[in-house]
């Protein structure tokens, strides 16, 4: 059963992200962009903050990433599944505004940028605070796994194909990024 446009009921909000990004480059379908802009912006908008840890610098690289989304559109391989590609886009956008910036990548330490919009600050607790310095001391690659695997939800699979790495190393980097993350945890505490 489909709606008078072919798609199923429900609209767009009930089509796969591979659905919508087909209509999206063989018809230009704003709909679809739209659907898949509404998404993603949110998550992307928490990666990059806690990454940037500014709420401006990552609204900009939100709306970087769906620019280069929009102009790559026409190079998204048909089987291929949407959520790698768009983060691999925004790995990469995140990667040259620290380049122009001309320094490393920052880990914010503020709870807000942690996906906590409704604890305030007073009620963080030690933990949280620990967790989040941790994760700045990590080398890069293990940050960006485990930022991607934890708090993005993706799985190995698609964080490999993200960072076009191997499963295995992918696997190998988030183990030592773990290991290490409890290892500085264990520290703190002591």
């Amino acid at each position: 059963m489909t709606d008078g446009a072919g798609r199923p009921p429900g609209g767009v909000a009930a089509e796969s992200d591979e659905v919508l990004m087909e209509r999206y480059v063989a018809h230009g379908d704003r709909a679809a962009f739209e659907a898949l802009f509404a998404r993603y912006a949110k998550r992307l908008h928490g990666l990059f903050l806690r990454q940037v840890g500014s709420r401006d610098a990552a609204a900009d690289l939100v709306q970087q990433t769906f620019l280069h989304f929009h102009r790559a559109r026409a190079d998204f391989r048909s089987g291929r599944q949407v959520r790698p590609w768009l983060y691999t886009i925004a790995l990469n956008v995140r990667r040259e505004h620290h380049r122009r910036k001309g320094r490393k990548p920052e880990v914010s330490h503020d709870p807000l940028v942690h996906g906590e919009p409704s604890v305030a600050p007073s009620t963080t607790t030690r933990t949280d605070r620990l967790v989040r310095r941790a994760l700045g001391e990590l080398t890069e690659q293990q940050r960006e796994v485990i930022l991607l695997h934890y708090y993005e939800d993706l799985t190995f699979p698609e964080i490999a194909d993200v960072l076009g790495a191997s499963v295995s190393a992918v696997k190998v980097r988030a183990h030592r990024g773990y290991e290490r993350l409890r290892a500085l945890l264990g520290r703190d505490r002591g």
